[in-house]
């Protein structure tokens, strides 16, 4: 039958789709918009979920706030290009905001959830996997509220950060908020750190004086000194303040009367391994079944 430009092009305006995709399904739907569309979903959902095993490390970090409460999200593609175009940007975006508007504290609950929209979350995402042609996974989601000061950061689309505190101001919040953005602690002071880290360390620790000439006791005061300078780098409150390296954070606390009661830093693909590709390899493997007779 005959397909016209202008049902292609209406087509292509509900799905976003390209031209011959929009044109083969209205043949297969003898014209019908809404078929052809319904059609379209369901193929693209389908090729959606064949991608599901592809490596999606690239990516960007959302965030969305509402008074003393933040929402933190990681969404995942396979291309540095896919994840800075407009799209994918505003997906990014809408999922933050769902998970602030919608009472989810699950990734599972949050990927459900519509927030008033007509399809969930997942549908979003499974939708914009058939339209872009790259896997894309919402990976990480948090929601975090501050008894205090609420503090947010994002550099460069790629790393989030959220700050809450008990006491203290904004401007404190925001600028610690940036601290874990660039040192990337692990713990907010020692307190926090697992008995078994610390075992761990001191044991090595002690190794490393093996050989010393000196007294047992003093050995030991060593390995402890060693453990506190140890502590001291991998915990918020003992780290020199990014913008004051003369500060601690635990210091900068003391002076406006605050505490940090909890911090979270995503990094876009951090723990993701990453494939990869081998291009010599591939030409050689190539060159070599050539040559097979």
């Amino acid at each position: 039958m005959n397909i016209t430009a202008d049902s292609v092009k209406q087509l292509r305006e509900r799905t976003g789709a390209g031209m011959m995709e929009c044109k083969k399904a209205l043949v297969e739907t003898q014209g019908d918009l809404d078929a052809a569309a319904e059609l379209m979903r369901k193929t693209g959902l389908a090729k959606a979920d064949k991608k599901a095993s592809r490596v999606a490390a690239e990516g960007t970090v959302a965030i969305e706030r509402s008074g003393s409460t933040a929402v933190l999200v990681e969404i995942n593609c396979e291309t540095d290009f896919v994840s800075r175009s407009d799209e994918f940007q505003a997906f990014a975006q809408a999922v933050a905001k769902s998970g602030l508007a919608a009472s989810v504290d699950t990734l599972e609950a949050l990927l459900a959830s519509t927030s008033g929209g007509a399809t969930s979350i997942d549908d979003q995402r499974r939708a914009l996997i058939a339209k872009i042609g790259e896997k894309i996974s919402v990976r990480r989601f948090v929601k975090v509220t501050a008894p205090g000061a609420l503090g947010t950061y994002i550099h460069g689309s790629r790393i989030g950060c959220v700050v809450a505190l008990e006491g203290g101001d904004e401007a404190l919040a925001k600028d610690l908020a940036m601290h874990v953005a660039a040192v990337n602690p692990a713990f907010i002071d020692a307190s926090e750190v697992p008995a078994e880290i610390l075992d761990k360390e001191r044991e090595i620790l002690t190794e490393q004086t093996k050989g010393e000439k000196k007294p047992a006791e003093i050995i030991a005061k060593m390995v402890e000194g060693r453990l506190r300078k140890y502590l001291a780098e991998i915990t918020l409150v003992g780290q020199p303040f990014v913008k004051d390296p003369d500060t601690t954070v635990e210091k900068l606390l003391k002076q406006a009367g605050a505490k940090v009661v909890r911090f979270v830093r995503y990094e876009v693909g951090a723990g993701i391994e990453k494939k990869q590709d081998d291009f010599v390899g591939e030409v050689m493997a190539q060159v070599k079944a050539q040559e097979k007779p």
